[in-house]
């Protein structure tokens, strides 16, 4: 009986975990489609707008200032369901906004949940997934990348839908989609969570010790690089495809669409790999050849275009594998440690991004003198992408670093 009991709630946390990624990929992506219609319902300028988008990356941040020691605190099992709760709660507040304020201020509730969900179901996995770690981090979030890429298809079509002969519009669309943040509050109510039972997980590790280990800041180093490198992609590509190579929209999409098919394949099938050969040497190889290919595909050109796409299979396992290094090196305190990391990368993504668009820019201006406008920009994309590229190969390099200062003192994982 007590068996049955374990396994039942061994798969209670799965359904916990998988579902929550399902749930934040959507939640993150489908903004998108619905972004253009805020605009016009709200008459918001490009500022505004802007603005109202920063909300992601502040969120983000504010979320992870306290989320790891709310779990220390209160339990990740109560963390969650909070979690789950806000981003409902951020649905029904978006679907009664009735001006600019009020529409930001629900943006930023969705966003502080989202944080909290990030490093709630990282420290979740870490704790549940003891054996196998790198595949099954790899497989949890396999399922944010898949409701990542469906997440723009989907929202399209519901705003469209005329439910008792009105337009779901996107206020419909976010009101159902972050509804669907309910649904793992259930197993949530029912499971039985590792540490929350009186184990003192965390509780021996403070962020003051994690800052004065030198693996915690490369750890940051190869999180960052490679992190930077993943969402610029999103960002980037069909921009640099538009503009340097006259594609259409509907071509640069699917280019994208590719990248996303091999990113999620790359975390279905490689996770085993990185149990296998090791999760640092893992982490050298994959963004090594993610680097590659992005640089390759710049010096080739046009016909080069699918490595960019291909690129997504060496960049993929970055961020599940750091997860299941920090759940191996900390095991007694991993969401001081994911805190610690991820506050970090979350700083370093949005100087990240802020460079590129600086790179292009600046690229485009002092090379480009004397040179067609068309030249010129291609000439900063270019260089823009590169600074991607050069983000996945110092990912690999960061990494060898980590990688012989741990195998120095035995600490390989």
């Amino acid at each position: 009986m007590k068996t049955n009991a374990v396994k039942i709630n061994y798969w209670l946390l799965l359904l916990i975990v998988f579902g929550g990624f399902l749930v934040f990929g959507f939640s993150e992506n489908v903004k998108g489609p619905a972004i253009p219609r805020m605009q016009d319902d709200f008459s918001l300028n490009e500022t505004q707008l802007g603005m109202l988008l920063a909300f992601n990356s502040l969120g983000y941040l504010v979320a992870c200032s306290f989320t790891g020691a709310m779990a220390g605190k209160f339990g990740i099992k109560r963390t969650g369901i909070v979690a789950f709760a806000s981003m409902a709660v951020s649905g029904v507040l978006m679907y009664v906004s009735a001006n600019y304020v009020q529409l930001s201020a629900s943006y930023f509730l969705m966003y502080i949940g989202n944080g909290m969900l990030e490093i709630g179901l990282a420290i979740m996995a870490a704790r549940i997934f003891v054996k196998n770690t790198g595949a099954m981090m790899n497989l949890a979030h396999f399922f944010y990348g898949l409701s990542s890429a469906v997440a723009p298809i989907i929202a399209a079509s519901m705003m469209g839908w005329r439910p008792m002969g009105g337009e779901l519009g996107w206020r419909g669309m976010y009101l159902i989609m972050l509804s669907l943040s309910l649904l793992p509050i259930i197993p949530s109510l029912l499971a039985k969570f590792p540490g929350d039972g009186g184990e003192e997980h965390g509780e021996r590790l403070t962020l003051k010790i994690v800052g004065k280990d030198p693996a915690a800041w490369l750890i940051v180093l190869v999180l960052s690089m490679g992190v930077v490198s993943e969402l610029a992609v999103g960002g980037w590509l069909v921009n640099y495809l538009e503009k340097a190579y006259d594609w259409s929209t509907g071509a640069a999409s699917r280019m994208l669409s590719i990248f996303f098919v091999f990113f999620m394949a790359a975390r279905l099938f490689l996770g085993p790999l990185t149990d296998k050969i090791g999760y640092t040497l893992s982490i050298i190889l994959l963004s090594a050849f993610s680097g590659l290919c992005s640089f390759a595909a710049i010096l080739i050109g046009e016909p080069g275009a699918i490595l960019f796409a291909v690129a997504g299979v060496g960049i993929a396992p970055i961020y599940p594998t750091v997860m299941a290094i920090l759940a191996k090196r900390y095991p007694r305190g991993t969401e001081t440690a994911i805190t610690f990391t991820v506050t970090l990368m979350g700083i370093a993504c949005v100087i990240g991004n802020l460079l590129i668009g600086v790179i292009i820019d600046g690229v485009q201006k002092l090379f480009g003198a004397g040179k067609a406008a068309k030249e010129s920009l291609t000439l900063g994309l270019q260089a823009g992408y590169g600074f991607i590229a050069l983000m996945a190969l110092l990912c690999s390099v960061s990494c060898i670093y980590l990688y012989f200062y741990l195998r120095r003192r035995n600490e390989l994982v």
